[in-house]
């Protein structure tokens, strides 16, 4: 993310850090989010997300540390500063004997949303696909009609930001690209998003990625970088009509296209190569295997899963952590 100063973030976090029964939680959390950008928080359960959105919504005090949102202090938070936030909890915190249409209007009456408001309840029971539901008792909605009850409770009241906390765990894949076409038309709308998720391979919808582990965040990356990141660069994936020989993978690894003669052999015939950039690498790739008199079955730019390269990126910190502490 590109350099900016506190009053340009919308969020500021300078070494925060937050511990609980003499455990830390949150250990060192440094982040800088501009206005109007989805900001992804990926890491497994129990990493510290939760406890990461709470201190910025100053639900929590920090241990130490300094954080800003909206250029103030989650703890000196005034009622217009509140105002200008949602959040998404990962319980269900509604009222379950009250209708669907009487819970979003009681939160839009908490957020202080004037009374000439039923346009505004029925366009978010439309944007999550409930209307028709309005008065259904919120116990008998299935889970994924809650979760998307709770999105519109949280931006009933139009926010500036959005804080959701793993909004779309136990909800099917399908209902989960919803939500995140719902995020993308929050942000068009011009709101800035900050999602907490344990679905690594959400990445790929957000602008920034924050990987976080143990308390500790790791890296903040687009998804672009986060891929380049873990694996060096572009992959191609080649296959080959015979296997090539030793000769022949030493000398495609010393090719100036390939990237830091990275070459791997795969199952069957065929062969991993780094590059820098694929759709410069490819013809060159193909020349090479011409005049080498190789004949080429495919060729073309694989993209691993954000699974792969979460797992990678673990790795990769676990052995400079290891190295460091030998």
């Amino acid at each position: 993310m590109s350099e900016m100063t506190a009053q340009e973030n919308i969020i500021y976090a300078q070494e925060l850090t937050k511990s609980i029964n003499n455990k830390t939680i949150v250990d060192g959390l440094n982040l800088e989010i501009p206005a109007g950008v989805i900001f992804g928080f990926i890491g497994p359960s129990g990493c510290g997300k939760t406890t990461s959105v709470r201190l910025l919504l100053g639900i929590y005090t920090p241990t130490s540390g300094d954080v800003e949102v909206l250029n103030r202090q989650p703890q000196k938070f005034r009622r217009a500063d509140r105002a200008k936030i949602g959040y998404m909890p990962q319980q269900f915190v509604l009222y379950p004997d009250l209708t669907v249409w009487e819970n979003l209007n009681f939160a839009a009456s908490l957020y202080g949303v004037p009374l000439q408001r039923n346009e505004r309840l029925k366009d978010l029971l439309e944007l999550v696909e409930l209307t028709g539901h309005e008065k259904k008792k919120v116990r008998n909605l299935s889970g994924g009609m809650q979760r998307r009850l709770s999105l519109a409770a949280s931006i009933v009241h139009d926010p500036k930001l959005i804080f959701m906390d793993e909004p779309t765990t136990g909800i099917d894949p399908v209902l989960r690209r919803k939500f995140w076409d719902y995020f993308q038309q929050l942000k068009a709308e011009g709101h800035t998003m900050f999602v907490t998720t344990q679905y690594v391979n959400e990445a790929a919808y957000c602008d920034y990625v924050g990987v976080m582990a143990n308390g500790r965040l790791l890296m903040v990356e687009t998804p672009e970088g986060l891929r380049r990141r873990a694996m060096g660069g572009d992959i191609i994936h080649l296959q080959t009509a015979q296997v090539l020989t030793e000769a022949q993978r030493t000398e495609l690894a010393s090719q100036p296209f390939v990237k830091d003669s990275k070459v791997t052999r795969m199952r069957g015939q065929g062969i991993e190569i780094v590059v820098d950039d694929a759709s410069v690498a490819l013809p060159l790739l193909l020349d090479w295997c011409h005049e080498q008199d190789i004949v080429v079955e495919s060729a073309s730019e694989h993209m691993p899963l954000y699974d792969d390269i979460f797992v990678e990126l673990i790795r990769q910190e676990t052995a400079v952590a290891e190295d460091i502490n030998d």
